[in-house]
């Protein structure tokens, strides 16, 4: 029953929709009536309202990271361990991909899967953070540096320590992940993919 609370909660605090709350705070269009549809940063920063974006990246990153911070907490004092941890993480990005408020249309989850990355270890959330910004240095394409960093993800958790368990969670983050990015990986293999700071194609 513990598990199940904890694991529900988590999948709560994924779901809130950050591109939404800070769209109306703002008094912006609904995310979802523009530009990929997606109710992430990147799809707030088509807006043009950069400060907007970089509150909805906070708090997509903030929630993942809540999560297992949280859960971590109080795994001890319900009688859990580290994969009732793992799997709060990974609840609380399915609650940003496949979210309750939203009718469980949600957003691709790279920044909430960077924070539940960041919240499992500071060291594996900075070297996923690191092969991002290598690759999308070297090849300007946000989409490409996303997909390399949610393969990267898992082995690092591996070397760096992190145990089977969190290996497995962060896997299938990866996974969901890159699927998520699909239509992405078509328009790389076409060459049809907007390159970062260069001017936007068709999301």
């Amino acid at each position: 029953m513990q598990l199940a609370l904890l694991l529900v909660a988590a999948y709560l605090l994924g779901s809130i929709p950050f591109a939404v709350v800070v769209s109306r705070l703002f008094g912006m269009a609904d995310p979802r009536t523009y530009g990929s549809g997606n109710p992430g940063a990147t799809n707030v920063l088509r807006s043009g309202n950069k400060l907007a974006a970089a509150l909805t990246l906070l708090g997509d990153a903030f929630k993942g990271w809540l999560a297992v911070t949280l859960a971590a907490t109080f795994a001890a004092p319900l009688g859990l361990g580290t994969p009732a941890v793992a799997a709060a993480g990974l609840a609380a990005f399915l609650g940003h991909v496949f979210p309750i408020f939203l009718r469980f249309k949600g957003g691709k989850g790279v920044a909430t899967a960077a924070g539940v990355l960041l919240g499992a270890s500071g060291w594996l959330g900075l070297a996923t953070a690191g092969v991002w910004l290598l690759v999308a240095f070297a090849f300007r394409y946000s989409s490409l540096a996303a997909l390399s960093a949610a393969l990267a993800a898992p082995l690092l958790s591996v070397l760096l320590g992190l145990g089977h368990t969190w290996a497995i969670a962060i896997g299938g983050m990866s996974a969901l992940l890159i699927w998520r990015h699909k239509d992405n990986i078509k328009r790389l293999r076409a060459g049809q993919e907007g390159r970062i700071g260069g001017k936007k194609k068709s999301a």
